[in-house]
């Protein structure tokens, strides 16, 4: 398995629409690994493979304290939502952003599975939540979209700002290291 590299807002492929998936073969079931594994990591709970810059309709979900309930949807399509719940949200693509947001509290999905079974489920709460902010990825569309457009933009400045420093302090750090003889 191998972490893969996550797009951040602004980034424009972020508000790419995901194709269907077509092949359950080994090459999904690699990404789909490779997908849990850099959710883990970041750390998260949800996350879509337009964040890690491959447009196809694929989500894992794991909500779970432990990481025991990894959850797979490829393709999915809401069939009915129900209630509101307005939740606090963050996203691994809006790094250390977090904001009220309004969703269905209850939805009805049906999805297929890593080898393309398809299936049929119910959630409710924060699970139902997470599915619709991830679905709302392969739309193309972010949280930050459901804010207004000074906390956007506020929110997109501080992000630039903090990846501008990241920038400076890692080429500090690469112009501080010693050359060897040798080394390419």
């Amino acid at each position: 398995m191998s972490r893969l590299t996550i797009l951040e807002y602004p980034d424009p492929r972020l508000r790419t629409r995901a194709r269907p998936v077509e092949q359950f073969d080994a090459a999904l079931g690699k990404l789909i690994d490779d997908m849990f594994e850099t959710m883990y990591e970041a750390p998260g709970i949800g996350l879509a493979a337009t964040q890690v810059d491959v447009h196809r309709r694929l989500i894992v979900i794991d909500i779970s304290e432990d990481r025991s309930a990894p959850l797979v949807f490829i393709n999915p399509q809401l069939l009915s939502r129900d209630g509101q719940a307005k939740t606090e949200e963050g996203c691994l693509s809006v790094p250390g952003v977090f904001d009220d947001v309004q969703r269905a509290e209850r939805v009805r999905v049906r999805a297929q599975d890593r080898t393309g079974e398809v299936f049929e489920r119910d959630l409710e709460g924060f699970l139902a939540v997470c599915l619709q902010h991830e679905m709302d990825h392969l739309e193309g569309k972010l949280f930050v979209d459901y804010l207004s457009d000074i906390k956007r933009d506020k929110i997109r400045k501080k992000l630039d700002k903090e990846r501008k420093e990241r920038a400076a302090t890692q080429q500090r750090a690469g112009a501080s290291r010693p050359r060897t003889a040798g080394a390419l």
